[in-house]
C-alpha cells in the first residue's frame, strides 16, 4: 500500500484544507493510506479529518513566524510514519516540506499550487521570500501540481521550472452542493428580509486577495438602483468587529444591507439560499465558491482572474479585478433578466461542473498521479537505491 503524508499551511476552514478533505474522503483505500500535518495548530477540517481515521498532526506554528523546531517535528512525523509520497499544499509547506523529504529520503516529492495572479506587496516580506526562493527550488520535486492554467502560467513567470507540471482543477460534490429552494426562504426569515430581496453573496476569507473592497465599493453603486439588494458575506476573519470591513460598510452607506456573518459550517445551504454568487478577487486560481455557487445552481459574477472566466463560461458574467463600477453593471444585468432567466442560468452552470468539475473526476486524476509516482517507487526499490525500503 502506497502511503501519502499531506503537510498543509492550516487545517482551518478554507477552500483549500476542504478540498484536501474532500478528496481524501473518497480516495481508494485499499491502494492508498494517508496522513495529514498542519503546520499551525489543528482547525475544525483536521477535526473532521480525524473522525474520519486519517492521522492528523500538527507541527505548532504562529502564523507567520518560521520555526526551526517544526523542521524537527516534522522529521520525527516523517521518521514515524514513513511514506513513500509526501505532498505539500501552499508555499511555507512546499519549502519546509522539500527541507524534510529530502533530508529524509522520501522517494517522491510533490507540490501543489493554489493560486495565480497574486500580488505580494499585500503579504508579509517573508512569504514573498519563500516564493522566490521556492522558484528556484522548483526543479527538485518530482510533481508541481497547479490547479488552473492560469495558475501555471503565472508561476512559470515567476521562474518555477518543474519537472512536471500537472494542471489539476478544484473538485466539486454535486450531492452536497445542490439547488434548495427551502434555502432562500429560510434566509430571508433568518435576517428578517423583505421577500422580494435580490441576495447577493461573497463567501471568501478576509484577505487582501479576495478584495471585499471593490466588492462593497460595487454594492454601494448597485444599491443606488436596487435598494432591495442585501449583501451576505461569509468566511474567516468576516464579522461585524472586523474594524476596515465595517469602516467600508459605513463609508458606503450599506448599513442594513450588508450582512457580515463570518465562518459558517452550513455552507451549502447558504450558497443554495443566494440568487447571485461572486468571486472579486484580484489572485485567485481556480474559487472553490464559485464552483460551489455553480453547483447550487446559482449564477455568478467573477474577475477574470485565474481560470474563472473557463469556469463560469456562459452561464454568468465576467469582470475586470478592481473595477467596482464595471462589477457592479454586471450585478445589474442578472437582477434585470429576472429570476427565471437566473434559474436557467444556474441550470447550466450546475450541468456545466457535472460535465467537468465532478468531485469523483477529480478524485481519478489524483489517484492515476498516485499511481505513476507508486510505479516510480517501486522501480528505484527494486534498483536499490540507497535510502529507499520496499514499500
Amino acid at each position: 500500500m502506497l502511503k501519502i503524508l499531506h503537510l498543509i499551511s492550516s487545517l482551518d476552514l478554507g477552500g483549500t484544507e476542504i478540498q484536501l478533505a474532500k478528496l481524501l474522503a473518497r480516495m481508494d483505500g485499499a491502494r492508498l493510506q494517508h496522513c495529514v500535518v498542519s503546520l499551525i495548530p489543528v482547525g475544525p477540517v483536521g477535526e473532521m479529518m480525524r473522525t474520519r481515521g486519517i492521522p492528523v498532526y500538527s507541527l505548532g506554528m504562529r502564523r507567520g513566524a518560521p520555526s526551526l523546531s517544526a523542521l524537527w517535528k516534522l522529521w520525527r512525523v516523517v521518521r514515524a510514519e514513513k511514506p513513500q509520497v509526501l505532498q505539500t499544499w501552499l508555499y511555507h509547506a512546499d519549502l519546509l516540506g522539500l527541507l524534510v523529504g529530502k533530508l529524509a529520503g522520501i522517494p517522491a516529492l510533490v507540490w501543489n499550487l493554489r493560486c495565480s495572479n497574486v500580488d505580494m506587496q499585500h503579504y508579509p516580506k517573508f512569504s514573498g521570500l519563500v516564493v522566490r526562493i521556492l522558484s528556484g527550488l522548483s526543479g527538485l520535486p518530482d510533481v508541481v501540481i497547479v490547479n488552473s492554467q492560469a495558475g501555471r502560467l503565472t508561476h512559470a513567470h515567476l521562474g518555477y521550472h518543474p519537472k512536471r507540471f500537472e494542471v489539476i482543477p478544484n473538485g466539486f460534490e454535486l450531492d452536497q452542493f445542490r439547488p434548495d429552494a427551502s434555502a432562500r426562504e429560510w434566509l430571508l426569515s433568518e435576517f428578517k428580509l423583505p421577500k422580494d430581496a435580490v441576495i447577493v453573496g461573497l463567501i471568501a476569507r478576509y484577505d487582501p486577495m479576495k478584495d471585499h473592497q471593490t466588492f462593497l465599493a460595487a454594492a454601494r453603486l448597485l444599491r443606488m438602483t436596487y435598494p432591495n439588494a442585501h449583501f451576505v458575506l461569509c468566511g474567516r476573519g468576516v464579522y461585524p468587529s472586523n474594524s476596515m470591513l465595517m469602516r467600508w460598510v459605513k463609508d458606503y452607506g450599506l448599513n442594513g444591507t450588508v450582512h457580515l456573518l463570518g465562518e459558517r459550517t452550513d455552507i451549502p445551504r447558504m450558497t443554495a439560499a443566494m440568487d447571485i454568487g461572486t468571486s472579486c478577487s484580484f489572485g485567485e486560481g481556480f474559487p472553490n465558491t464559485v464552483g460551489e455557487a455553480m453547483a447550487c445552481g446559482v449564477p455568478c459574477v467573477v474577475t477574470d482572474v485565474g481560470d474563472s472566466a473557463q469556469i463560469v463560461g456562459k452561464t454568468g458574467r465576467v469582470v475586470p479585478p478592481r473595477n467596482p463600477e464595471a462589477f457592479a453593471r454586471a450585478l445589474s444585468d442578472l437582477i434585470e433578466c429576472g429570476p427565471e432567466a437566473r434559474k436557467r442560468l444556474g441550470r447550466q452552470a450546475r450541468a456545466r461542473i457535472a460535465e467537468q468539475f465532478d468531485i469523483n473526476q477529480i478524485v481519478v486524476r489524483y489517484e492515476e498521479l498516485y499511481q505513476v509516482l507508486w510505479s516510480k517507487v517501486l522501480a528505484q526499490c527494486d534498483q536499490g537505491e540507497p535510502g529507499l525500503s520496499h514499500p
